[in-house]
């Protein structure tokens, strides 16, 4: 990654005051390595080439899924760069935060168009012309002050547990792989912004040499 791109994903995960994270919405979640070192592989002709640790990082997050099923948990567009690793993720209504869902808002399913034979995991390629699914950002989510102390059954402990599994793995691998402390989170608002962010995470390997211009272009359409 160019250097004038670096310090961008070197900033603390963006909390927002009394939003309760275990609450059924859509994240978008970037995770760096430490000192932005490309552990999980290269990009040739804009294609992201997978390292045995890239194939941990990809292979760690697909079990997300297998590990906490009482989230009621749907990964969306995801994307393993060099060393960062961009991914969606829907929190769905579960019995962890069923007193905080808005009324009527039913729990998330796959049985939307474009997701494939394992259960809640979006088809990038038979789903980006779909309805995007996202949970509503809803004032009645923002119920409680966020915890910053023991995290469970929420969006801390879920990237915590996958930069857990894989920096056991990779080490096995590299004894000198490591994550940054922090990840990036942004809450997905709205179905444009989801189709946004989509679009982004794919085209993440294609822009790699642009990725100042490309996170610019980003920002101007999320919200």
């Amino acid at each position: 990654m160019p250097k004038s791109t670096r310090k961008k994903y070197r900033i603390p995960s963006a909390r927002l005051p009394n939003w309760d994270y275990g609450s059924n919405a859509s994240y978008f979640i970037t995770i760096c390595t430490g000192k932005m070192k490309c552990y999980f592989g290269d990009i040739v002709e804009g294609k992201m080439i997978l390292s045995k640790l890239g194939e941990i990082a990809k292979s760690e997050w697909l079990r997300t899924l297998e590990i906490r099923p009482d989230m009621n948990l749907e990964l969306d567009e995801f994307q393993v760069m060099p060393n960062h690793f961009h991914g969606i993720i829907h929190i769905g209504q579960n019995k962890f935060n069923c007193t905080d869902a808005m009324p009527g808002v039913s729990s998330h399913t796959s049985t939307k168009p474009g997701t494939d034979a394992m259960p809640g995991v979006s088809n990038p390629a038979s789903s980006k012309d779909a309805t995007p699914a996202i949970y509503p950002f809803e004032p009645t989510n923002i119920t409680k002050p966020n915890k910053y102390g023991p995290q469970r059954k929420n969006l801390s402990s879920i990237i915590r547990g996958y930069k857990s599994a894989v920096t056991t793995e990779s080490r096995k691998q590299d004894p000198t792989f490591r994550w940054q402390p922090r990840f990036h989170d942004h809450i997905i608002r709205d179905a444009q912004s989801l189709r946004n962010i989509r679009q982004y995470i794919r085209n993440n390997p294609a822009n790699w040499l642009n990725a100042e211009q490309n996170h610019k272009s980003l920002k101007k359409n999320i919200k």
